[in-house]
């Protein structure tokens, strides 16, 4: 549950049948929190019922077990090639900023300023985790990926360049820096 609460996976896959809890009510409680994120369910139990109880709960999908190696694959595709769902028609807003996908865009009611495609990838993950601390590592794993050759110098750097351009649209919200923690993005007075 509090890997899922993190919000920086792409999916997740959770079996029903988990030691201290059932994947059902982990379900439920991820659900509760608005979270999105897309999720198959594991299970040994097959029955239409359960299927349904598993959709019902908040499951994208569901795979009985035992399962094709090729078909969780398969499965894990079509997730992935759905679009992510955003709010009100696309934008994603904190305070009285909007980020305008497709355009990257950054804008206030009276100013806008266009960010580049790391300052937009940085600004929506912040955005999506509004209220939550977001370290350097998630950062750079999310937007350069586990392979990347960058440093946490980078990311310091283009939160500088975002916390430049939030100014110049007069934004209200800021990224806070939580030292040694990593950055949270909230209304100047939070």
């Amino acid at each position: 549950m509090d890997y899922a609460l993190t919000g920086v996976y792409d999916m997740i896959l959770l079996d029903i049948m988990l030691p201290k809890r059932d994947g059902i009510s982990v379900l439920r409680e991820i659900r509760q929190h608005h979270l999105t994120t897309p999720v198959i369910m594991l299970t040994a139990k097959g029955e239409t019922e359960d299927k349904i109880n598993g959709l019902d709960s908040g499951a994208d999908d569901y795979l009985a077990k035992p399962f094709a190696t090729e078909e969780l694959l398969a499965r894990l595709r079509a997730l992935g090639r759905r679009p992510e769902q955003l709010l009100d028609s696309g934008l994603l807003s904190a305070g009285n900023m909007r980020l305008q996908p497709n355009t990257l865009l950054l804008s206030t009611a009276q100013k806008t300023v266009k960010l580049t495609a790391k300052e937009y990838q940085i600004m929506e993950l912040l955005m999506r985790r509004q209220g939550m601390i977001t370290s350097k590592d998630t950062i750079l794993r999310k937007i350069w990926g586990l392979e990347a050759e960058v440093d946490e110098h980078s990311v310091e750097t283009y939160i500088s360049f975002l916390r430049k351009k939030m100014a110049l649209i007069d934004a209200n919200t800021l990224i806070r820096v939580e030292r040694g923690i990593g950055y949270l993005l909230c209304k100047e007075d939070g």
